[in-house]
């Protein structure tokens, strides 16, 4: 497959971020200071002065993390901005991360903002993402959850991959293999939260959380920042970096995945799922490929099960054949990709890297394109980053390598 598919009437063109700290590491500096690192570093990365931004398009309602709020006008202030002609965000959480890429292009492409910032920062000491849905207040959906000890999102998510091991015998050694090969990712990484190799000892020895679930199916709780800068394809390649053209961008899901696991309603053919079939399907109809193009996955990886139902979603693999497809280690990383493999999260992930709620996949996806990722997939043309598994909506991005 060549590159001269899809869109590619904007590209991305710079990425920054902040060190990634551990849950409370970060107090002492707040959530403009993090975000402003974050899109500082963006715009020396891209060759940019911070005044040539002219728009934001955030995600998750321009929600810092969980209980933090991000405006523009604080990032004018404080960066010195001049003007803005474009701020909006997707509603959802970390399923709109891939598609606020969309909306910055949208802005692009339709001639309000020339230079667009999405931007992500996250810390953890309003409120902690185990616990985020027993401390919201009683509602009518919430009392399908709370009563029954539903206290976050690894618990929901524990409902649905027992009934994906249910209905297709999976097991627990795919979310095994999954955190092993995410941890071997991140061995070399110097900003990796985790650098000690994960045994399958190691992992079944784990403390169990949220059953089948243990600490090793869980994302990481990190603080920090990250920063995307989008333009057209006409201004990037003047730019100091090589662009990374959008391929395929698209948000949104089906009524049948709704709430998502934060109300169990979907039938049979949804519910051991991540949501994103409908997803998949417009991405690769606008890029003109199919699954077996794609040369790297960055898949949002907030629980290991989820991984696993984003492979079947997006074809790697059909439905109910994520165990033994993942099994057989074909996600791992190779510096050369094999037929009929697919490498996935070659920088850690949120299970190992760090978790700010979807950027750093953007940004692998981008240094994977550039050329100068650290596990480098040789001659890669075409990365896959994806939201996460969440109410609606959730998105998916395919990033390209320029012509």
């Amino acid at each position: 497959m060549t590159s001269e598919t899809g869109l590619r009437d904007a590209a991305i063109v710079g990425v920054g971020a902040t060190p990634y700290y551990r849950r409370g590491e970060s107090a002492g500096k707040t959530i403009v200071q993090l975000a402003g690192e974050a899109i500082l570093a963006a715009c020396a990365d891209a060759g940019l002065s911070v005044r040539d931004i002219d728009g934001f398009a955030y995600y998750s309602g321009a929600g810092a993390g969980y209980g933090d709020k991000m405006e523009s006008v604080d990032f004018m202030e404080t960066l010195g901005i001049p003007e803005i002609r474009f701020s909006a965000s997707l509603t959802s959480g970390g399923g709109g991360s891939a598609g606020a890429i969309g909306l910055a292009r949208a802005a692009i492409v339709a001639g309000d903002a020339s230079v667009v910032v999405t931007v992500m920062a996250l810390q953890q000491q309003k409120q902690r993402l185990g616990t985020v849905m027993a401390a919201k207040p009683v509602s009518p959906v919430g009392s399908f959850l709370q009563p029954a000890g539903l206290a976050g999102p690894g618990h929901l998510i524990s409902v649905l991959a027992r009934r994906h091991m249910h209905q297709y015998g999976t097991t627990r050694d795919a979310f095994a293999e999954i955190a092993m090969s995410t941890r071997q990712n991140a061995l070399n990484r110097p900003k990796a939260m985790k650098r000690t190799p994960l045994t399958k000892e190691q992992y079944f020895s784990g403390r169990m959380i949220a059953e089948p679930l243990c600490v090793y199916d869980f994302c990481l709780e990190t603080e920090g920042a990250v920063a995307v800068i989008t333009t057209s394809i006409d201004r990037a390649h003047d730019l100091r970096q090589r662009p990374v053209p959008v391929v395929a961008v698209a948000h949104g899901g089906t009524r049948d995945w709704g709430r998502a696991f934060s109300w169990f309603g979907m039938p049979e053919e949804n519910f051991a799922s991540s949501g994103h079939k409908p997803i998949a399907g417009r991405l690769y109809k606008q890029a003109g490929i199919t699954a077996q193009d794609i040369d790297v996955a960055l898949i949002y990886d907030h629980f290991t099960p989820m991984v696993l139902m984003q492979l079947e979603d997006y074809g790697f693999c059909e439905q109910g054949e994520g165990g033994p497809f993942i099994e057989s280690g074909a996600i791992r990383y190779t510096p050369r990709r094999k037929p009929g493999t697919i490498p996935v999260n070659p920088h850690g992930g949120q299970l190992s890297e760090a978790y700010i709620i979807g950027m750093t996949q953007i940004v692998e996806g981008v240094e994977q394109l550039r050329g100068t990722a650290i596990n480098q997939v040789a001659d890669a043309e075409f990365a896959l980053c994806t939201g996460g598994p969440a109410s609606l909506p959730v998105s998916g991005l395919i990033l390209g390598r320029d012509r």
